[in-house]
Formats: structure tokens, sequence, C-alpha cells
């Protein structure tokens, strides 16, 4: 099939290189969101999707809005049997939707209907989900409420940070959307629509103050919400007034530790919770490089009943 493809960070890249290297589609163009200032020049860098297909001379398209006449007509103009999506990040309206005869088929990564929404691998771990995977579905005007193609699942690791797991699903989840155009354009693949309510959720996107963590919490779902904001936005808590950024925890089996007191042990640094202690990864002080917590309580000289808020 003739496929424009749709996608804008480095989670799209292994379904876009999937799809180029398919024998029986053609990716005739990509749709990415406009160049981005980066770095401490602020100069505008390309999407990874837009410079991928920068580098295979596909042509790259780059709408302020996916609506857009001009976009609209390119897109005509084009004529794709299919346009299929991995985090593109705009919303597309109906009049755009309509344009391809398969219309647009999305790559989401969780087992839908569950986690719909912009943050569907952090939420599958913070709820401390054992089964997750992608779906690749129709596009509809309701969120990730369209008909399902296909589903792939994968075991969530005890210890698998959110990055981690998105990485995964990446990889399966092109082989899965190269298999699904390959039913389309057979016809021998149906979708089938989701259930109206049972089983649906809703997966928001996480934000910094999202990622605080709370030490009168269980110890379990410190350890969850850790995983699932790293590497974004990251997890932290205050310490002597200031930020400090936290990598992910492992559970201990200490229990005579009040919520957010440190310990810091010959070998390791502990934390209280309401439930064990946890131990401390990785510890980054405003200002410093990222390092392992007994290095940073080391030099930070933490004295007896300090705590993390």
């Amino acid at each position: 099939m003739r496929l424009v493809f749709a996608g804008t960070p480095e989670v799209a890249l292994p379904s876009l290189r999937a799809l180029i290297a398919s024998e029986r589609h053609e990716v005739a163009a990509v749709v990415t969101r406009p160049d981005a200032p980066a770095g401490r020049g602020r100069h505008l860098v390309r999407s990874p999707v837009g410079a991928l297909a920068d580098e295979h001379g596909i042509e790259v398209l780059t709408p302020e809005k996916a609506g857009a006449p001009e976009f609209l007509d390119r897109l005509r103009e084009i004529d794709p049997d299919c346009c299929p999506v991995v985090a593109y990040g705009a919303l597309l309206p109906q009049r755009t939707l309509d344009v391809p005869r398969h219309g647009w088929v999305n790559l989401h990564f969780s087992l839908l209907p569950a986690w719909r929404g912009a943050a569907p691998v952090q939420a599958s771990v913070r709820a401390g989900d054992e089964i997750t995977g992608a779906s690749t579905f129709r596009i509809v005007k309701e969120l990730d409420a369209g008909p399902v193609f296909g589903v792939v699942t994968e075991r969530i690791g005890e210890h698998e940070t959110a990055g981690e797991l998105l990485d995964r699903l990446a990889i399966v989840g092109a082989d899965l959307l190269v298999r699904t155009l390959d039913g389309i354009e057979d016809g021998t693949l149906e979708a089938r629509e989701q259930p109206a309510a049972d089983g649906v959720s809703y997966a928001g996107k996480i934000t910094v103050d999202d990622a605080h963590l709370d030490f009168t919490a269980p110890a379990l779902a410190v350890d969850r919400l850790a995983r699932a904001v790293t590497p974004e936005p990251g997890a932290w808590a205050v310490f002597r007034d200031e930020r400090l950024k936290l990598g992910p925890v492992r559970l201990s089996d200490v229990d005579d530790l009040a919520p957010g007191e440190i310990r810091v042990e010959r070998k390791r640094v502990l934390v209280g919770t309401s439930t064990v202690a946890v131990q401390l990864g990785e510890v980054q002080a405003p200002g410093k490089k990222r390092m392992a917590a007994t290095d940073w309580a080391r030099g930070t000289r933490i004295e007896a009943g300090e705590r993390l808020a």
C-alpha cells in the first residue's frame, strides 16, 4: 500500500524503519511535528522521525495543524491508501481522517480499551499491571476508542522502568503495525469495536508534580511511581528545602524507619515509607551529576533523623 506515516519521537522509529524495509508497502511521505528549538543555542532541530525520513529521501510534511488547508491539499495529492500513526502528538480532525481510503491506523502502547490517552506505559507501571502490550486501531474522533485490528502482549518486568518497557513495546509494536497493514491490504483483517465501558481506563499525561514521591505511601507504591516516571519526567523528593532527583528504588526488609527518614549504611541508603523502607538507587542533587545514593550520602553528611519530604 501507499502510506503516509505520522510520528514524531524516537519511539516511532522502529515502526518507520520496519515500514521502509517492507517490500509490500511504500512510505510516500512522513508527517511530523514542526522543527523545534533545542540545545543551548536553541537552534531548530528536526524531529527523530523527520530526520530518519530525510536520510531515506522521503518527503517530510510539518503542518502546524493537521487540518490546515495546504496540508490537506498535499495529502490528497499524495493519495495514500492508509496512514499509520505512532506518537504523532497532534489531533487529527475528521476532514483529515477522511483522506486515506483505509483511514489512519494508530499503534498505541496498551491493551485497549485499557489506558487510553497520552501516557499508557507510565500508567500501566504505576498501577502495578503484570501484563501490558500494544494495540493497532483505526483512529476515530473519540480518544483512542476506534475499532482494534490487533494486539500483542508483553509481561512487565519486576524492576522495569517505563522507559525500558516503552523501548520493548516500540519494537514488538512495529511488527504488529506491519502485520496489521498487511492484513488490511489483503482484506483478511477485520477490526473489532472496543467495549463502550467495560475495561476502559485513561492515562493522562504525567507532570513533574505527579513525579513527587510520597514516602507516607506504602513502599510498593513508591517503587511503582519511581519506575513509572523514569526517565521522564523523573522522580523527585525534597531534601533540605531543595529538589532531589531520584532514580528507581528497591524494596528492603527494614521496617523500623519513619516515612521519609533516611538511614545511611555502608552499602546502601534507605528511606522509610508507611510499610518497609526502600533502598535508593541513583540520586542527583541540584547542580550535580547523577550518582549512586551511597556516594551522595557520603558527600552530604546526612544527620540522624533527616528526612526526604
